[in-house]
């Protein structure tokens, strides 16, 4: 669990994360972009279709919605006030991180492309080629 321990160890310094930060990170992963299905102020972000991603840009704090294996949703729950279960969403694959300054920007990254990884290795083996992914074993 080489991820969980990389997350777990780069929570020791203060976020600057900010909603522009926050959507052009979602944005530089191959193949991503945003959409609205929810309304103007729901940011949500998807590779292939599929969302990995969900934000309110201008909620104070800002917060992010993502996807995560469950076993660890649940250790970074446990370990970390700013991570709850998913809001409205499937509370045992998702995430909601509160950005207030007690993630690592690194560590919001981590989280993001994790969560990005997590869909990609779901999709069709040649949706994955399309996005130079290797597949999955």
């Amino acid at each position: 669990m080489p991820e969980l321990l990389s997350l777990l160890a780069s929570a020791n310094t203060q976020s600057r994360v900010n909603a522009e930060a926050l959507r052009d990170c979602c944005l530089s992963l191959t193949g991503a972009s945003e959409s609205f299905p929810f309304g103007p102020e729901v940011s949500v972000f998807k590779v292939s279709g599929k969302m990995f991603a969900l934000s309110i840009l201008d909620q104070v704090p800002l917060r992010i919605s993502l996807k995560c294996e469950p076993e660890l949703a649940e250790q970074l729950r446990a370990t970390h006030p700013a991570v709850l279960p998913g809001y409205h969403l499937n509370k045992r694959h998702w995430n909601t991180v509160i950005i207030d300054g007690t993630l690592t920007d690194q560590m919001i990254r981590d989280m993001i492309e994790d969560s990005y990884d997590l869909v990609v290795s779901k999709l069709p083996r040649a949706q994955q080629q399309a996005l130079d992914r290797p597949p999955d074993p």
